[in-house]
C-alpha cells in the first residue's frame, strides 16, 4: 500500500463526516475497546517525544511556583491546553497509524 497526499478538499470532507451520528458512535465504541492499548501507545509516544520528564516538570513547578493566584491560575490553564492539544495531536497520529494498518491488514487478507 503506497502513501499518499490526501487533498485539503478530501480533509475537510472527511472531518465532516464525522458529524454523522452513526459514525461518529461507531469510532467511540472502537476507540473505548483499544484505550488501554492506545493509552499506552500514546504514553510512550509522548514519552519518547520529549515532550514529558524534565521540561514537563519544570512547566509544571513554574506554574504552580507563580506568586500571584491570578498569574498562576493563567499558567496552569495555558499548561493544561498545551498538553491537551499535545496528547490530542499525538493521538491523531496514532489514530491515523492505526488505520492504516488495519486497511493494511485488510487488504493483505483479500489479496
Amino acid at each position: 500500500m503506497a502513501d499518499r497526499a490526501y487533498t485539503d478538499a478530501e480533509i475537510d470532507a472527511a472531518v465532516a463526516s464525522l458529524t454523522d451520528e452513526e459514525r461518529l458512535r461507531h469510532a467511540q465504541e472502537l476507540v473505548t475497546r483499544a484505550a488501554p492499548q492506545l493509552q499506552r501507545v500514546l504514553n510512550e509516544a509522548l514519552s519518547q517525544g520529549g515532550w514529558f520528564g524534565d521540561v514537563h516538570d519544570q512547566a509544571v513547578g513554574a506554574a504552580a511556583g507563580e506568586p500571584d493566584v491570578e498569574q498562576r491560575k493563567v499558567a496552569i490553564s495555558t499548561l493544561v491546553a498545551e498538553e491537551t492539544r499535545l496528547g490530542m495531536l499525538v493521538g491523531v497520529a496514532v489514530g491515523f497509524e492505526l488505520a492504516r494498518t488495519l486497511e493494511a491488514n485488510e487488504n493483505s487478507d483479500e489479496g
